[in-house]
């Protein structure tokens, strides 16, 4: 069951009624996430695979490409919230996922398989327990959340940094820190799409919001492990 506290003035509302949209939601959020990561996954071990495909990619400029292009995605998805169709903006989160498995074939060329398998296992359970935890918890995490983005922007600005300085020493730091702050933001983003469901109950937008919900958990989820494999994983001779 929903805290209650989120239903909080709307009008009229029946608490199984709500219960069962809040599920509903989630439940596409989860879906579109899920989807996301199974189709970044597939297509990075496809590109990974295949010599010619990751030569022609990571060989060229086009590496530059597929590195940004994610990003730019990204930020047109959130400055067109507004105007963007349903339709439109699933096609962009799809893309972007596609974008995504591009860019993070490297892995698979870098790292064994073994690793990556483990640090995937180690990041679902992870992210599971904190998702848990953010739908199911009565705390407001909203100081935790402003904090945690904080932390986003110092690892962004240390990134940078050691893009000169190429320390890697910085670099654990940064995955240490990134780990630790996206595990966070899980839980916290998890209870900000549950709070957003209420706030807009009964609108359209809530199936926009279905989608920028799974694409701020699948960023989470992300995040996590590549950090974690940066810790962990053993490198290909």
């Amino acid at each position: 069951m929903s805290d209650p506290s989120f239903r909080t003035g709307i009008a009229g509302l029946d608490g199984v009624t709500f219960d069962a949209g809040l599920r509903t939601h989630m439940q596409r959020v989860f879906g579109y996430m899920s989807g996301g990561l199974v189709l970044t996954g597939l297509l990075a071990f496809l590109v990974a695979a295949n010599a010619a495909l990751a030569g022609a990619i990571f060989g060229t400029p086009l590496r530059y490409v597929v590195m940004f292009a994610p990003f730019i995605l990204v930020m047109i998805m959130n400055a067109r919230v507004q105007t963007i169709s349903l339709s439109g903006l699933k096609t962009m989160f799809w893309v972007f996922c596609g974008t995504m498995g591009l860019s993070l074939s490297s892995i698979f060329l870098v790292y064994t398989g073994e690793s990556v398998a483990r640090s995937f296992f180690i990041t679902a359970a992870t992210f599971g327990t904190m998702s848990l935890w953010g739908y199911t918890t009565k705390r407001d995490l909203t100081n935790m959340g402003g904090f945690m983005l904080m932390g986003v922007i110092g690892i962004m600005i240390a990134s940078l940094v050691n893009l000169f300085m190429m320390s890697s020493m910085l670099q654990w730091m940064v995955s240490v820190a990134a780990v630790v702050i996206f595990t966070g933001l899980t839980a916290w983003d998890t209870q900000r799409i549950k709070q957003g469901y209420a706030e807009s109950y009964g609108s359209e937008s809530n199936d926009k919001m279905a989608v920028f919900g799974a694409l701020s958990l699948y960023m989470d989820f992300i995040n996590i492990f590549i950090s974690l494999i940066q810790l962990t994983g053993s490198r290909r001779d």
